[in-house]
């Protein structure tokens, strides 16, 4: 495997902040995301590269493997346990007088290289790993998850389908399992990991699965009472408004939130707050009118 230099593939530095990789990654990944560069070869190859250099430098711990094994920052623990079996090895035999074996001829045997073929340590070369995880983001607008609905989506040049239950999250994160990279030795896939990024361009405002809503009333409306026609997620409705509603009122439509996540059926609430409007450009009519309840909330 070719060391790559996943630094260079985001275009960063080797002291970059966890804040600057990921904006480098979000930038390329909206740049080279197969969506928006179809039947493109190279962009496919370049958004791929940017997804596995992401994987590892957004993680603290994957990072600092990355930095001192390179290409074999996978197999970092092997190598440490190695190197502590080695300096132990080397005591025994330092002791004993008849070591010709030193440190590179001990890491050449255990991963591959020219080395004694019986060491206990080549033996590791046939251990199995798991592959990498991959980690991916996914945009959508609030009304894609009210429901749940099937996406394709594409990682490293592979398509995935799945289904996305309703009531997905902002920055919530579902894992696909087997989905990832292969392993090595037979070893099993790695997992897809899927960051959800909900955009709201709705009126309504949502907290976990209750929505909020302002909704203007009337003056003669919240004076008199009546009735109003209300706009939940998935259409009108009509509210009794009582007399002498006040200002920033708040009302519950219950079980007309948004939809609890992976539960059918069950809802969250709709909380409604009333913003009486005060009435301008006034007839003279109008006025006279004030003016004489005005009077008589005066006697």
């Amino acid at each position: 495997m070719a060391f790559i230099d996943y630094y260079k593939t985001l275009g960063i530095s080797k002291t970059a902040t966890e804040k600057q990789i990921k904006t480098a990654y979000r930038k390329l990944a909206r740049k080279y995301h197969p969506d928006l560069n179809q039947n493109n070869k190279e962009a496919e190859l370049k958004f791929k590269e940017i997804n596995e250099a992401n994987e590892v430098l957004s993680n603290p711990e994957n990072r600092k493997k990355y930095d001192k094994y390179g290409k074999d920052w996978k197999h970092a623990e092997e190598f440490e346990k190695a190197e502590q079996q080695q300096q132990y090895s080397q005591q025994r035999t330092h002791q004993q007088g008849n070591s010709n074996e030193d440190y590179s001829d001990f890491f050449e045997s255990m991963f591959g290289g020219a080395g004694n073929g019986k060491s206990s340590f080549n033996r590791s070369r046939q251990q199995q790993f798991k592959g990498q995880d991959y980690n991916t983001e996914l945009q959508l607008n609030l009304k894609d998850v009210y429901s749940s609905q099937k996406r394709v989506l594409t990682v490293n040049n592979k398509k995935i389908r799945l289904t996305i239950p309703a009531g997905v999250e902002n920055s919530q994160v579902i894992k696909i399992k087997g989905q990832g990279g292969p392993g090595s030795n037979g070893g099993p896939n790695g997992d897809l990991f899927i960051k959800f990024i909900i955009d709201n361009d709705t009126e309504f405002k949502r907290e976990g699965n209750n929505l909020y809503l302002n909704v203007d009333l009337d003056l003669y409306t919240s004076i008199l009472g009546g009735e109003i026609k209300v706009e939940t997620f998935n259409g009108k409705v009509k509210l009794p408004i009582k007399p002498e509603t006040k200002n920033n009122s708040k009302v519950k439509l219950k079980g007309k939130g948004f939809p609890v996540y992976k539960k059918e059926d069950q809802f969250g609430d709709l909380i409604i707050t009333y913003n009486i409007k005060i009435p301008t450009d006034l007839s003279e009519k109008e006025i006279e009118l004030f003016k004489e309840l005005q009077q008589i909330k005066e006697k």
